[in-house]
């Protein structure tokens, strides 16, 4: 009852002050908004449980490849045999899947569409526990060749493709020129493994296949049996791959098995990002704390009466203080509601961009979970907030206060609102150092070499479907052909082509160099392994620094040949000319390829990376080899020099291309410019939004040191009146307010530095090129928040300079 009545009491205090009211909420609401908004993605991202039946029971299981061949990678993708094996010793699965990424072109309709597709082993759908909402997922058999020309669609790809037709089951559609049956389609929550998948389907190995141990191209997923944690797993399936290793030395030697949580690798990329990010606005919500404490501390004067009155008539201290706090509670309950607005609208720009960083799609959403933790910061911030002035309030001299009539006595503490401005300060100054490694880590990036010339240059894929063509003389000559038009088109100047662009990954392999002793497969180095046109170096302008480049000779029946990067020539020769070494791409034994150039390096795998790719290109024309007894078609990405815009000469190359063959679908046309960009959009969303909150921190700190001294002049109006009478100079009363002022602000920006360089380890992994305690970034960011606490201070100290002495000594 009693705090039903202070609950009456508060809101009418504050009704009365209707602009000290706004201008707290309106703080109090920026800080929670903030908060709000941030949580509500750490929530949908880190917190709710993934859209499948008892979802912590998922894993992936993954490869740990030999550190010797593999320097630094601790996960790796899993050969055929190997899962075989792991599905039939495992005892602490309820059941294990393996599938892979695809590409396939589906040709219903009046024209092609290359979509994403993921073949499955048939047990993928049940270790998930997805059932279908119409037909049926795959079963036992149809993992055999011959038997494998079943499909399940995706319910947005069935919805938007196929307009939802309920019929669709038992239909077939053209899949690679070949029929396919519809034989389910799934509900419209099942988006693994990839945001927005189109179908799967099943996964079926050749004899030859199934006993591969030294190819690694699928993932592995698995349902953790009842009452089976992570780490028993991880001990059941390391005493599987000593086992294999025994058993296959050749290919499993040193290879051992990781056990991952599934949300920990769907999310595990963006959780450090999102981590920071979450405590930055917990700072920025600190500050608006400190400052609507300074300004409860402010107001403490005019109630300094009213508080003595209530001790005089009975009040407890703690009755006092909780009354205090109620009031404030009430104030951050209204910042809540305005912070659940912001949020709201922060929630859906944060998301839009974090979702390109994820693989799986999360909806983020003010929930009941939000909603909650806004109402719970709102209470704690009113706590944080009200409790330093509720507590000076409550230590009021009652007959001190009631002889003077509330006119002296600064309740409020000068000393804890320049505590309170400190804080503000050094809070400030660690969001604003944060802001500024990541400002110069993005800057970093813009400006890295990635090894080749962007400007000018057009990219598309042309992905062929496997049966495409017959043969693979029969496709390079379609890619002859292509290129060969395109660079006669106006405007172009180079056309080449690869299998993958810089910046995307790509294919790995392990090789054996001629006159170097014998070594197991699993105990071989591994190289970047690029397949490409004799146009491409020119096209991208990479330089040949040593030897030649290909050239069209270079084709079936002459000598197997490669170019190397110099970071592989330095790997492998470091003190020896390369050209003419000769080695073997292990996966094609026996196949002899000599190197004939040394090409410049090139980042392969992202504008961050600090060490060179070792990286070998083989020639397309030679894919005709008879070591590709095992073809099947490839796909092949085109990039264009243009002396113009490049996206002028879309059409044009488009159109030659469907010339040649109407039915390949030309996906990802883009500039290589955008490409880059792209590729950066993370390190830019994590800037943008650090940097936003740093600077939302900045003007909070700015409003707090101007409160305060604001404050401060009007309590000192009548020392600075008779100051002035007695001879002071206006620059001695500047010089007086903007000392006080100042100085809270130095020991602020002294404590934040120091704070910045402990935190420096937090953002270790998301910069690049750049210390986390750059002397450089440090100076600039605390010389932008000492000039914006000068300019906080400058305001009240002209104030002060406009006191007139005379009135002043008519007073007293």
């Amino acid at each position: 009852m009693k705090v039903l009545q202070d609950l009456k009491y508060g809101l009418r205090v504050l009704r009365k002050s209707p602009g000290f009211s706004i201008v707290a909420v309106l703080v109090l609401g920026l800080g929670i908004g903030a908060n709000t908004a941030i949580f509500s993605v750490v929530n949908a991202v880190l917190l709710r449980p993934l859209p499948f039946p008892e979802a912590d029971r998922l894993v992936h299981v993954w490869h740990t490849p030999p550190q010797k061949a593999f320097p630094g990678i601790t996960r790796f993708s899993v050969s055929t045999a190997n899962f075989i094996d792991w599905q039939q010793q495992n005892h602490v699965f309820d059941g294990m899947a393996i599938f892979s990424r695809a590409q396939v072109n589906l040709t219903a309709g009046d024209k092609p569409e290359f979509v994403g597709a993921t073949t499955v082993s048939t047990s993928f759908f049940s270790v998930l526990g997805e059932k279908p909402i119409l037909g049926r997922t795959f079963v036992e058999g149809e993992d055999q060749i011959g038997h494998d020309h079943e499909v399940v669609l995706a319910h947005d790809f069935w919805q938007s493709r196929f307009g939802g037709d309920r019929g669709i089951v038992g239909r077939q559609i053209a899949i690679n020129n070949e029929p396919y049956t519809v034989i389910g389609v799934m509900g419209p929550g099942m988006s693994y493994p990839s945001r927005n998948p189109k179908l799967w389907l099943p996964l079926a190995w050749t004899p030859k296949e199934r006993v591969n141990r030294g190819e690694h191209h699928s993932i592995v997923v698995a349902r953790l049996k009842p009452g089976v944690d992570i780490k028993k797993a991880q001990a059941e399936m390391t005493a599987i791959s000593e086992r294999l290793a025994q058993q296959y030395p050749e290919d499993d030697k040193d290879w051992g098995a990781k056990v991952v949580s599934l949300r920990e690798d769907l999310v595990g990329d963006v959780r450090p990002a999102l981590l920071v990010l979450l405590g930055a606005v917990a700072f920025v919500l600190l500050i608006a704390c400190a400052n609507v404490a300074n300004l409860l501390l402010a107001r403490a004067l005019a109630r300094s009466r009213e508080i003595a009155v209530r001790s005089a008539l009975g009040a407890s201290r703690a009755q006092l203080v909780q009354q205090l706090l109620i009031e404030t509670v009430v104030l951050a309950v209204f910042g809540g509601l305005l912070g659940l607005l912001i949020g709201k609208l922060g929630t859906g720009l944060i998301a839009k961009f974090i979702a390109q960083q994820l693989s799986q799609p999360m909806q983020v959403a003010l929930d009941g979970t939000v909603l909650v933790f806004t109402f719970a910061v709102s209470v704690l911030a009113g706590l944080i907030a009200g409790l330093a002035p509720a507590w000076k309030l409550s230590k009021t001299n009652v007959n001190e206060t009631l002889k003077q009539g509330g006119r002296s006595g600064d309740t409020g503490g000068n000393r804890t609102r320049a505590a309170l401005v400190v804080c503000e300060v050094a809070l400030s100054l660690m969001l604003l150092a944060g802001a500024g490694l990541m400002v110069r880590s993005l800057w970093n990036l813009r400006g890295a070499s990635p090894g080749f010339d962007a400007s000018n240059l057009l990219t598309m894929s042309l992905p062929v479907p496997q049966n495409r063509y017959k043969s693979a003389e029969e496709e390079i000559n379609f890619w002859n052909q292509a290129l060969t038009r395109i660079r006669a088109l106006p405007g172009v100047q180079e056309v080449g082509a690869a299998d993958d662009l810089p910046l995307q990954g790509g294919s790995h392999q392990p090789i054996a160099i001629e006159g170097r002793p014998a070594q197991a497969l699993s105990e071989q180095p591994e190289v970047d392994v690029r397949i490409i046109s004799p146009g491409y170096l020119p096209a991208m302008r990479i330089p040949v620094v040593r030897g030649r480049n290909f050239n069209d000779s270079d084709t079936l029946g002459r000598q197997n040949v490669i170019l190397i990067s110099q970071a592989m020539a330095k790997r492998f020769w470091p003190n020896e000319d390369p050209i003419g070494k000769r080695l073997t791409l292990s996966f094609f034994p026996g196949v002899v390829r000599e190197i004939v150039g040394v090409t410049g390096d090139v980042k392969l795998d992202g504008l961050d990376q600090t060490e060179a790719n070792s990286a070998l290109y083989t020639p397309m024309a030679q894919l005709a080899m008879p070591e590709h007894a095992d073809w099947r078609s490839f796909g092949l990405n085109l990039v264009v020099r243009t002396s113009a815009e490049p996206e002028a000469a879309t059409a044009a190359v488009t159109n030659t291309i469907r010339q040649l063959d109407s039915q390949l679908a030309i996906t990802d046309v883009m500039s290589m410019d955008h490409l880059i960009e792209e590729s950066i959009s993370p390190q830019r969303l994590n800037m943008l939004l650090l940097a936003t909150f740093a600077g939302l921190a900045l003007v909070l700190a700015a409003m707090g040191i101007y409160s305060v001294l604001s404050y401060a002049v009007r309590r000192r109006v009548r020392e600075i009146g008779i100051r002035m009478a007695l001879g002071a100079q206006i620059s001695d009363v500047l010089r007086l307010v903007i000392y006080e002022g100042m100085k809270p602000a130095v020991v602020g920006l002294v404590i934040g530095v120091a704070g910045a360089l402990a935190l420096g380890r937090v953002l270790a992994k998301l910069v690049f090129g750049v210390k986390t305690t750059d002397p450089a970034t440090f100076a600039a960011v605390s010389a932008i928040l000492a000039a914006v606490a000068f300019c906080a201070t400058v305001v009240p100290a002209w104030r002060a300079t406009r006191v007139d002495p005379m009135r002043t000594l008519r007073d007293e």
